[in-house]
C-alpha cells in the first residue's frame, strides 16, 4: 500500500460507527481526535492521544503545537490519508481524515463516522502525516 492508503482504509472501515466524546475506540464510539489516532496508528504513528480538550475550541496554534508534539509532520502536497486540521465552526476545530474526494470524520451532529464527498467544506488550517507515511 502507498502512505495514506493504510490510514483512509481504516477510517473508511470506521463509517458508521457512534460518535462519543474523548471516544478511543471503535466498539464504544469515536470522536475526531480518537478517529485520526485510529487512522495514524495503521501509517505507524505511534504518539500520544490527547484527552480532556473541550469540544470547542479556536486555538489552532495550540493544536497545531499538539499535532506536532504528537510526532506528526506538516504535509507541503495534498494526499489521500492526511491529518486536517479544519475550523468546522467558529471557535470550532475539527480533524478529518483527507480522501480522494472529500473527507472521513466523525461527525458529532449526525452522531457517527462519515464520509463526505466533494470540496472540503471547511476552512483547512493545517494538513500532516505520520513521518514514516513518507
Amino acid at each position: 500500500m502507498m502512505p495514506g492508503e493504510r490510514s483512509l482504509a481504516v477510517a473508511r472501515a470506521a463509517l458508521g460507527v457512534r460518535f462519543r466524546l474523548h471516544g478511543r475506540e471503535v466498539a464504544g464510539g469515536l470522536d475526531c481526535v480518537g478517529l485520526a489516532a485510529l487512522a495514524m496508528r495503521a501509517e505507524g504513528f505511534g504518539g500520544d492521544v490527547p484527552i480532556g480538550y473541550a469540544l470547542r475550541t479556536g486555538d489552532g496554534d495550540a493544536a497545531r503545537r499538539s499535532i506536532a508534539a504528537a510526532g506528526l509532520v506538516p504535509a507541503e502536497d495534498a494526499r489521500p490519508g492526511d491529518l486536517l486540521l479544519v475550523m468546522a465552526g467558529p471557535g470550532q476545530l475539527h480533524l478529518a481524515i483527507a480522501a480522494e474526494d472529500g473527507v472521513v470524520h466523525a461527525d458529532a451532529q449526525l452522531r457517527r463516522v462519515v464520509e463526505r464527498p466533494g470540496p472540503i467544506p471547511w476552512p483547512v488550517i493545517g494538513r500532516w502525516r505520520p513521518a514514516k507515511g513518507g
